[in-house]
């Protein structure tokens, strides 16, 4: 029995393996149709593109995961049965449980894997992709001056050329506005001929003109009140512009460590403390300020509650016995507490509102790395005894019942989760809903795959209604004639 399993164990990782590695692609390939817009025209290294799909990648995994498992094990205890390898394990007294011993082990280790992954690898792969995105979101579109355009990218000049040799590099006509100075565009160059490069590290671009005019205004004014404008002739200028705007500048991960999906569950269960505290003095603090403006709200007013003796002295005058202007006092007064009261009333709602939608995602999140790793071992229990009724392997059936399948557990998951942000459900019955279908759907179906149901053969549903035609047949009458 040891050699089967290994042989079980081989037919089971092997396809894994490849559909894992499959579904990962095409899902980095949709991620970079997604984010094309804001990557293309950067001039990024090639480097940082791999580095940014990297990232990508491992934050798609819990995607991937369990659909991998879910077709791969459908489709290795499929083949079994279309080859009737399965019945003849069956035949030599195995139960359906012992057959797929070494591939319920494997699979349990996939689902450990998947919650060490999402709990230590995911939190620093989603807080590297997210720092590198927002850089490239950042930068600026690469320098592209195009002839007979004005190109205002470097900041302080436009410039406009009106054509450009071959080789990128060598330019005709070259006129340049400088809006460095004080008094904005007081210098302006043109020349027949130039060359403009970069250097090799990147950060400047030599602007290099040869037999050109520079008009410059001069600053200070003449006796009539007029600036007088210089007209000089240069055979070769030389200028050196910072090109460090259109680098890819790193910014510091610390700055965004602060976001849920960038936590472990240590850093979760820390940051929900902290969430729940202020949420709480929120609430005390709101009280405390409403205790001035509402008197029965107010507590130890009596002092001489414990005394033998109550004594209540009332000095208040009645309303009625008050004068016209003290009346308008007091309507003043009432409407001024009822403003402040009002105001402070809603900011400190809006102040609660925000700290239980963080808890409420941070609780989110906290529960996201366990029903993964839960779905992934139930989906195998779900695509196993699928593969030994439907007994077909390969990536026919087998592919299009697991996608049917991927698809209600992706939307029971997903519905659960806007469901406990919007507030309908708590945190732990919104992410655990899939698991909650999951579970009986998993029972349900390996207790007809062990009993060898015929969970899907369409003999057995047609027999079931082939009364229907019967019912309607009607008997013809018979013709006396004929009689």
């Amino acid at each position: 029995m040891k050699k089967i399993d290994r042989y079980l164990l081989r037919a089971f990782v092997g396809p894994f393996v490849l559909i894992f590695f499959i579904t990962l692609f095409i899902l980095v390939m949709q991620f970079l149709w997604k984010y094309i817009d804001e990557l293309v025209g950067k001039g990024l290294e090639w480097y940082v593109m791999i580095e940014l799909l990297f990232y990508a990648s491992a934050s798609l995994v819990p995607l991937a995961l369990p659909l991998s498992l879910l077709l791969s094990s459908m489709m290795t205890v499929g083949g079994l049965g279309e080859h009737y390898e399965l019945t003849g394990m069956k035949s030599g007294g195995n139960s359906l449980f012992r057959i797929l011993r070494s591939m319920m082990v494997a699979s349990l280790v996939i689902s450990l894997g998947a919650l060490a992954f999402s709990n230590y690898l995911l939190p620093v792969a989603n807080l590297k992709f997210g720092v590198l995105l927002y850089d490239i979101r950042q930068q600026r579109p690469a320098l592209n001056i195009r002839p007979g355009v004005f190109n205002k990218d470097i900041d302080g000049y436009s410039i406009r050329v009106g054509a450009k040799a071959p080789d990128n590099k060598t330019l005709y006509n070259v006129l340049i506005y400088d809006y460095t100075g004080a008094r904005g565009t007081e210098n302006v160059l043109y020349a027949k001929r130039g060359q403009m490069y970069l250097t090799e590290d990147k950060r400047y671009m030599i602007v290099q003109l040869n037999n050109g005019t520079q008009y410059q205004e001069n600053t200070a004014p003449s006796a009539q009140g007029q600036h007088e404008q210089v007209r000089s002739s240069f055979q070769s200028w030389r200028k050196v512009l910072d090109m460090s705007a259109f680098t890819l500048n790193r910014s510091k991960e610390d700055i965004f460590k602060d976001n849920y999906q960038m936590m472990n569950i240590r850093q979760l269960n820390a940051s929900v403390d902290t969430l729940q505290r202020q949420l709480d003095g929120s609430r005390v603090q709101f009280d405390r300020y409403l205790q001035p403006y509402f008197t029965f709200m107010r507590v130890n007013v009596d002092s001489v509650a414990k005394a033998d003796r109550i004594v209540v002295a009332d000095t208040r005058l009645p309303f009625d016995t008050l004068r016209a202007t003290e009346k308008q006092l007091l309507y003043q007064k009432a409407l001024v507490n009822i403003r402040n009261v009002k105001g402070y009333a809603s900011i400190s709602l809006d102040e609660q509102k925000r700290l239980e939608e963080q808890i409420t995602r941070h609780q989110i999140e906290w529960h996201r790395k366990f029903t993964l790793s839960l779905a992934c071992f139930l989906l195998f229990f779900i695509g196993a005894p699928l593969g030994a009724i439907i007994r077909k392997g390969g990536f026919g059936l087998p592919f299009v019942v697991s996608i049917l399948f991927f698809v209600v557990y992706y939307m029971i998951t997903i519905s659960g989760e806007k469901f406990a942000k919007e507030g309908v459900m708590s945190a732990v019955s919104g992410m655990w809903l899939s698991v909650y279908v999951l579970f009986p759907l998993g029972l349900w179906l390996t207790y007809k795959a062990s009993r060898d149901s015929a969970l899907f053969n369409r003999e057995q549903y047609a027999q079931l209604f082939r009364w229907i035609p019967r019912f309607f047949k009607r008997k013809r009458p018979v013709d006396p004639a004929v009689v």
